[in-house]
């Protein structure tokens, strides 16, 4: 059977998981510069060795209420190919857990009733151990250009 190696995090009182690909390092929180006019979910900007690197909050697309960051806090620095260019991205995270597997055969499609983060956002739905996993769809929620993103604001 086949299987997801994934970064799992929290974010709120949800676990979620990354390809550990996408994955190129976690860092304790950095100050952030605050960018006037940008979007709520990527609003500031961070130094991660040298390179500026946009950060996201993706509690403003799943429209969950803003954290205050605590000892537990990390930023997750990921890297996706878009139109074939690398774009790297930090994501906060309300702790990050482990890398571990995700079987394949354990993830089920986002069911419609429910759930209450924006369907188009979410993979797919696995578990690991004991708890359910959510595995959104970073890409979508990232560098969404269909006005996804405005709704989420506007919650």
């Amino acid at each position: 059977m086949k299987s997801m190696h994934a970064l799992t995090f929290r974010l709120g009182e949800e676990i979620l998981a990354i390809e550990a690909g996408h994955v190129r390092e976690i860092l304790d929180p950095v100050p952030v510069t605050v960018v006037p006019n940008a979007s709520d979910l990527a609003a500031g900007l961070v130094n991660v060795r040298g390179s500026i690197v946009p950060l996201a909050d993706p509690r403003v697309a799943f429209g969950m209420p803003l954290a205050e960051r605590t000892s537990d806090t990390r930023i997750v620095v990921t890297e996706f190919d878009i139109d074939g260019e690398a774009v790297v991205v930090g994501i906060l995270a309300d702790q990050v857990h482990d890398v571990s597997d995700i079987e394949t055969g354990t993830t089920a499609a986002v069911p419609s009733v429910g759930l209450t983060w924006p369907p188009e956002y979410v993979r797919s739905i696995g578990r690991s151990g004991e708890h359910f996993v959510l595995i959104p769809d970073l890409p979508a929620i990232l560098f969404d250009t269909g006005g996804s993103q405005t709704a989420a604001n506007n919650r």
